[in-house]
């Protein structure tokens, strides 16, 4: 085989998330995505110390595979699994959940099963969509990145995951800049107005935030803007529309002005009962349904048993802290966004919590700060796992009980056994579908102190 060589083969396996398999000759092909058993036309990327191959088409179907719901999931980078069905999807997110940790030598506990998420569409309650175009010079588009493509865009606005409010705000807002002739912002030139739009939604409120992003480099008529938007015949109601200007080169939503044209900069929602504050920029679980499932698996964990003191470490906007409030003397949350300590402290007072304390700071440098000895220590961490500087100080604090809460099993299966050494017990395993359709999985770990 050469490099842009094109070859047939049937994917063998694959190597989740998001990797699949085959062989051709005796040499083994791996690609992005596929299913095993389906027959598929490769064109052959690298050749390294093994071949990486692109799927060009789906010659045949795999045993198991359904139509996907969505016109444009060969070319949109936003599901994985879609052509699978949601039985067989969690199936595959078990075993490489228990496959990983049984590689890091976890053994031993209780696996309490994988929890589904309430909905399989319609779910996420917010999206960023990006301007720009699908091939040179072509038209205006706006929707999510195609896949393997770092500039074309594919318009989404008949996703299936996203809220309907969503996809038609997005074929709205396209219409307008269509219709103005703005450009969008090129990331090789860096010209051009148009960046992103943010849309979220509280799911149980219909509150709707919409912020459009640009640079400096053009004038919005902020007034026209707005009507078309509060001229739609939505489900939910439009509470805020914000305009942020942002002049750097990178490509991410983050404010360097930002302006109210409409309503509040902010929505409400609700967990498991709870009141929580959303900005544009606040971390929020996309799933809110999911969250609440998520979140009653942590609680359960934890228990009802009275505890003095509890640490939940990364708290974000502090959902899963004042859901713990019920059972705590006190919870002391650390936060590393300042944005998010302070939206934690307001949602707290909005609830009538007064035995939760919000801390803004590095986890890693902050934990050498808290002197009380705490009965459970919460760890929400990102993706990338706990520092590997933090992870001693924390364990130092030797609680009763750990409850490892992670979005990237690899980042778990790596952390472990720094608990396992320290003399701490995996007990109890169970994970929760957020995210269905794509290869991301939660996964909930109670420790014990041996």
């Amino acid at each position: 085989m050469k490099k842009n060589e094109t070859i047939e083969l049937t994917i063998e396996g694959f190597n989740f998330p998001g990797k699949s398999w085959g062989i051709h000759g005796e040499k083994k092909v791996v690609m992005k995505n596929g299913l095993p058993g389906q027959k598929v036309l490769v064109n052959i990327a690298k050749k390294r110390k093994k071949y990486e191959g692109r799927i060009l088409e789906v010659l045949a179907k795999a045993p198991n595979e359904v139509d996907a719901a969505c016109d444009v999931f060969d070319k949109c980078g936003g599901c994985t699994y879609q052509n699978l069905p949601y039985q067989e999807q969690l199936k595959l997110k078990e075993n490489y959940v228990l496959n990983l940790l049984e590689q890091a030598g976890i053994a031993g506990f209780a696996y309490e099963g994988i929890v589904p998420s309430p909905e399989f569409f319609g779910y996420r309650n917010k999206m960023e969509y990006s301007f720009g175009d699908n091939e040179k010079d072509g038209p205006l588009m706006l929707g999510l990145h195609e896949q393997g493509s770092f500039y074309n865009i594919v318009k989404t606005d008949g996703c299936q995951i996203t809220d309907e409010d969503f996809n038609a705000i997005q074929t709205a807002v396209l219409g307008y800049f269509t219709q103005t002739g703005d450009s969008y912002f090129h990331k090789r030139s860096h010209e051009g107005f148009l960046r992103h739009l943010v849309v979220r939604k509280g799911k149980h409120t219909g509150d709707l935030l919409i912020n459009l992003a640009t640079t400096t480099q053009g004038t919005l008529d902020e007034a026209a803007f707005v009507k078309c938007l509060l001229d739609l015949s939505l489900i939910g109601q439009i509470r805020g529309i914000l305009h942020t200007q942002n002049d750097g080169i990178a490509d991410v939503v983050k404010a360097e002005t930002a302006k109210t044209l409409y309503g509040e900069d902010k929505i409400e929602d609700k967990i498991l009962g709870l009141t929580f504050e959303i900005t544009s920029f606040s971390f929020f679980q996309t799933n809110t349904l999911g969250a609440e499932k998520l979140y009653s698996v942590v609680r359960d964990f934890v228990g009802q048993e009275q505890n003095e003191v509890i640490y939940d470490l990364y708290c974000g906007t502090g959902t899963i802290a004042q859901v713990l409030a019920p059972v705590s003397k006190k919870v002391v949350g650390i936060e590393l966004v300042l944005e998010a300590v302070e939206a934690a402290k307001a949602n707290a007072t909005k609830n009538g919590l007064d035995n939760c304390q919000f801390i803004a700071g590095d986890v890693m440098v902050e934990v050498a700060n808290l002197h009380d000895l705490a009965d459970v220590i919460i760890l929400d961490p990102p993706r990338d796992g706990i520092h590997p500087k933090a992870i001693f100080k924390i364990l130092d604090f030797k609680p009763k009980v750990f409850v490892y809460v992670s979005c990237k099993a690899t980042s778990l299966a790596r952390d472990l056994p720094f608990f396992v050494a320290a003399g701490y017990e995996v007990k109890k395993v169970k994970l929760v579908d957020m995210f269905p359709h794509t290869g991301h999985v939660e996964t909930v770990v109670l420790l014990s102190l041996k």
